[in-house]
């Protein structure tokens, strides 16, 4: 990771219009990194437009100019002010050179786009055409390449941490088995943290496949050992998936003797209110992106490594995940046996 610069100086200083988007599935913690763009972006003597509906809303020219008072009261707000949506448009040469002749009609010196991996590949694609572009990694899934940890991720634990506790209080006095399924992708970050937290009886992540027969023995233990019931929390991209576990467990349900019930979380887990790590980070990486454009650095994902901001250039963050680390996948594991 590193800070990339290509431009002088001279450019940097000089007053600048900026633009900021988010694209891609919504994060807890995104108005809060458009607000620190925003104000942050005019303390430096530059204007600030927001764009709304990600990269359909640049192709569209939905661009609204942007003062300090506009954030106001947005900090503590889920999801995206500006709104987002997916642009297959974006995708194409037709759509790329749409957008670089809406930024350069708008006279655009600078563009943050705040969003994941899809977002990114965006961003990599028009800085590929001249526009200096630096991206902000906000993603729930947490499977960013660049940043530690992505805006929206631990809210979205949290989110998730609240029901599965709930269903515990049923699963105990009902005597059932919970098939949890969490989002993220095919990264298991959000099953691993919540699986820890909650204290599920089995965690299913990509990182650490499991055969049905070893999830049912997992049950089974658990029992075993004199509980009453179980938690299993599923992360959606895991090899066998909720529904396929559901379907085995069904056929087999009489060798295995438990009856189980299966709850998808799905999108409830983005609406949550951002808690106070994702406000911090998404403040301090929205500051950190209007600060690489003003002293003339672009080209680069801006994320937290080692608890310090750190750029990455696009061209290693676009077209990449990462996993969920090995050592925690490993400890779910230790820890629900």
């Amino acid at each position: 990771m590193y800070i990339m610069s290509t431009s002088t100086p001279t450019q940097a200083a000089e007053k600048q219009q900026l633009a900021v988007l988010t694209s891609g599935g919504d994060a807890p913690g995104m108005n809060a990194a458009i607000r620190a763009v925003v104000r942050v972006g005019t303390s430096l003597g530059h204007a600030v437009f927001g764009i709304r509906g990600g990269y359909a809303g640049l192709l569209d020219d939905a661009f609204v100019p942007l003062g300090p008072r506009d954030v106001g009261g947005i900090m503590e707000r889920g999801g995206t002010v500006l709104g987002t949506a997916r642009c297959t448009a974006l995708k194409t040469d037709d759509g790329q050179a749409r957008a670089v002749e809406r930024l350069a009609a708008r006279r655009i010196d600078g563009l943050v786009v705040i969003g994941g991996n899809g977002s990114q590949s965006g961003a990599r694609a028009l800085a590929s055409r001249g526009v200096r572009v630096v991206g902000v990694a906000s993603t729930i899934d947490n499977d960013l390449v660049g940043s530690d940890l992505t805006i929206g991720a631990t809210t979205a634990v949290d989110v998730a941490l609240e029901s599965i506790d709930r269903l515990r209080v049923t699963a105990a006095s009902i005597g059932r088995v919970f098939l949890v399924e969490v989002m993220g992708r095919d990264c298991g970050y959000l099953a691993t943290a919540v699986g820890i937290a909650s204290g599920a009886e089995v965690v299913v992540t990509p990182e650490a496949p499991q055969e049905p027969e070893d999830i049912a023995r997992a049950i089974r233990s658990a029992y075993e050992r004199g509980k009453s019931h179980a938690i299993a929390v599923v992360a959606e991209g895991a090899t066998h998936g909720v529904d396929a576990l559901a379907r085995y467990f069904e056929a087999h349900q009489e060798r295995l003797g438990f009856d189980l019930r299966l709850c998808k979380l799905g999108h409830v887990q983005r609406g949550g209110a951002p808690g106070v790590s994702d406000r911090l980070l998404a403040t301090r990486l929205g500051a950190a992106a209007v600060e690489h454009l003003h002293r003339g650095a672009h080209g680069v994902l801006v994320g937290l490594s080692n608890g310090r901001i750190a750029a990455t250039p696009l061209d290693e963050v676009a077209g990449r995940t990462k996993p969920a680390d090995h050592e925690l996948v490993a400890l779910a594991q230790v820890l629900a046996r």
